[in-house]
């Protein structure tokens, strides 16, 4: 698959740009569309020259509103768990890439929208963004990491006040509770975004990779086991390349170049 018609995807400098493009459904989320990601996901890990991911939407309005529920409604019998597994698919490639994933969040993120954002890494916001969970407006319950995924983010308690309300909160009241990592002005969105990935392309990629690996292993493990494995993941790093460029580049002054392996 090459020829997108619901995202746009595209690389620059070490990025990899994921933008769902349904700007008048507010990038509403249909079963191609998520078919389309998943293999734009897979295309930017294949990608050697790409150091992040970037996931955004087209348009000033949203980011996404998650599912587009006119499909849904269209064939709920049959429709609905195929659309079901897509998504579950989809978001978990998101969450399960290798590499650095950073959402750009445009405008309006809500359901499936905020499971996107919760599958990245990373989160700039534009300030005019406002995020939310919104299922329960709909009758509609999460599958995507909603109610699982949010808690661990920005703690229980407000977790369960945005699940249960369905409101939605600005993208500066979501950085001081800990999902957004910067807020910038709409305009200039994409140049914040490109200077993260320029400084993420500077770092060894392998580094980079089992930072994220530990890192997130250790969200579900033990503390005495997370140790084990952050400290037998240094002894495997200590034999690769990149651990003996780093020290060499430092002991000769000069800027290390790393291969990732």
């Amino acid at each position: 698959m090459t020829d997108y018609t619901e995202i746009r995807y595209e690389t620059r400098a070490a990025g990899a740009w994921v933008t769902l493009e349904r700007p008048r459904e507010l990038n509403a989320l249909t079963g191609s569309m998520l078919d389309e990601m998943a293999h734009a996901i897979d295309a930017a890990e294949a990608d050697r020259n790409v150091s992040a991911l970037v996931i955004t939407g087209s348009g000033e309005k949203a980011f996404c509103v998650g599912a587009d529920l006119t499909q849904v409604l269209a064939s709920p019998s049959a429709g609905e768990p195929d659309f079901l597994d897509r998504a579950s698919r989809t978001i978990g490639r998101l969450r399960g890439c290798p590499k650095p994933t950073i959402a750009a969040v445009n405008g309006l993120a809500l359901a499936g929208g905020l499971e996107l954002i919760l599958a990245c890494d990373l989160v700039i916001a534009a300030d005019r963004a406002r995020l939310g969970d919104a299922h329960v407006n709909f009758g509609v319950f999460p599958g995507g990491g909603g109610a699982a995924l949010l808690p661990k983010r920005i703690g229980a308690n407000r977790a369960k006040y945005l699940l249960f309300s369905g409101e939605s909160v600005s993208a500066a009241e979501m950085m001081a509770m800990g999902l957004v990592n910067q807020v910038v002005p709409a305009t200039e969105l994409v140049g914040a975004v490109d200077a993260l990935v320029a400084k993420l392309a500077q770092k060894s990629p392998l580094v980079l990779r089992r930072m994220k690996e530990v890192a997130d292993a250790a969200l579900d493990q033990p503390r005495e086991a997370a140790l084990r494995h952050e400290l037998a993941t240094l002894r495997e790093h200590m034999r690769s390349h990149d651990f003996r460029e780093g020290l060499a580049a430092f002991s000769d002054k000069r800027k290390p170049q790393f291969e990732g392996r």
